[in-house]
């Protein structure tokens, strides 16, 4: 099993890194599959939240727009399954790498991109997935203790694939 996370520091540096990383994986040649972030600047208010689904799209929205006033989780749970739904229908299809954007509260609570994650290792594909401190317990839980922090640059990421891949054959 060939699992890993990264946790980059400032806010949205997790959403570049892993982007980058899977354009630089595809210019490789790796089958690329799950989903990275993309922010988009709405000014004043939040940020909208899409995910890229890999390796070529489409984008999908999991962010609602609630008014300047409204506050909490902005998440569109719905649009989120829609992604990992989509994701899902590709790993199935085949696939080098799984990158998950992150671990986050769905997958914590049970939802989100958990069972594909699982599915993946279950079917031998290395899994890179985004962590933030807030859910770390609940990863290393999920994963029994058995991920491996990668330092968040992309060529520490990119060797990690390099070796999961390798490893993987």
């Amino acid at each position: 099993m060939h699992i890993a996370y990264t946790i980059a520091p400032g806010k949205g540096d997790m959403d570049l890194l892993l982007y980058g990383l899977s354009q630089r994986l595809a210019t490789r040649g790796v089958k690329t599959c799950g989903a990275v972030q993309v922010n988009t600047d709405c000014g004043e208010g939040p940020c909208d939240m899409d995910l890229t689904l890999l390796p070529d799209g489409p984008e999908i929205r999991i962010s609602e727009s609630r008014g300047p006033g409204a506050r909490g989780c902005r998440l569109d749970a719905d649009g989120l399954e829609r992604a990992v739904a989509q994701v899902g229908t590709r790993l199935q299809a085949g696939a080098d790498v799984l990158i998950v954007n992150k671990f986050g509260k769905q997958e914590a609570g049970g939802g989100g991109f958990r069972d594909i994650i699982g599915d993946a290792l279950a079917s031998g594909i290395p899994v890179l997935v985004g962590l933030n401190g807030l859910n770390k317990a609940a990863f290393e839980a999920f994963t029994d203790g058995l991920a491996v922090e990668v330092h968040p640059d992309p060529d520490a990421l990119e060797d990690w694939v390099t070796g999961a891949l390798a490893a993987s054959v």
